[in-house]
């Protein structure tokens, strides 16, 4: 089994564990997602769905990207308006992304130290964080190299 069969059963079954339908149209984004092993935005994704999906609309797609938001399968990057798939969804984590503004290059990074400082200094103000998403720009290892 590949990983990303692997990676596409354990969230069918994790949708289905929450009592949510992991429709083929949802399954075919998420996969989409999967293989391309970077951001994409909705219309970058509607045209490759179109490939297969001669129905497919902005709309199709823009209701995938929400269910999978709402799940936890992708992390939305605000400072790019694209997606990328979440590898290990089912739990509730911090998220911080390192972006390379060359290549475009993802990765996602976790940092408790991160998480406690910014909960600490937030609760110092009585703020309460109820979700985290870090972005941080600059350039990968390889493109940094070839500068």
């Amino acid at each position: 089994m590949t990983e990303l069969s692997t990676l596409t059963e354990k969230a069918r079954r994790f949708c289905e564990g929450k009592g949510a339908r992991f429709t083929p149209l949802r399954e075919k984004v998420y996969q989409i997602m999967l293989s391309k092993h970077r951001p994409m935005g909705a219309y970058e994704l509607l045209d490759i769905l179109k490939e297969t999906e001669d129905s497919a609309k902005p709309a199709t797609v823009y209701r995938a990207l929400d269910f999978l938001l709402d799940f936890d399968l992708i992390h939305k990057l605000e400072s790019t308006n694209s997606f990328v798939a979440c590898h290990h969804f089912g739990c509730s984590h911090p998220v911080q992304f390192l972006i390379c503004d060359s290549c475009g290059e993802v990765a996602e990074i976790q940092s408790v130290g991160i998480e406690d400082k910014l909960n600490d200094q937030a609760k110092s103000r009585g703020f309460s964080i109820s979700k985290q998403t870090i972005e941080a720009h600059g350039l990968c290892a390889q493109c940094h190299q070839s500068e």
